[in-house]
């Protein structure tokens, strides 16, 4: 918030002095929103889509690895069982 009121601040104090223009004004608001943005970005700790989709992939290749692994262990309990019934 005192970000704000600065930035509010400073606008009001350029407009007293009549030392800017509308483009003054554009490029000034331009810019603190982009370190507004920058700022909000880096704390969310956002990733990009390239390591998104490999992490995506290696997520994927453990899943069926894993329902792979379950699918044997299943197997190898029943052949077990099968040859304990048969003895």
């Amino acid at each position: 918030m005192e970000k704000y009121n600065s930035f509010i601040r400073n606008i009001a104090e350029l407009i007293e002095k009549g030392l800017f223009t509308s483009k003054d004004f554009k490029k000034k608001v331009q810019d603190t929103l982009k370190i507004e943005i920058d700022n909000i970005i880096s704390k969310l700790n956002l990733v990009s889509r390239e390591e998104f989709e490999i992490q995506k992939k290696r997520i994927e290749k453990l899943e069926s690895s894993t329902t792979r692994f379950k699918s044997q262990k299943k197997n190898k309990k029943k052949q077990k069982s099968k040859k304990v019934k048969k003895l």
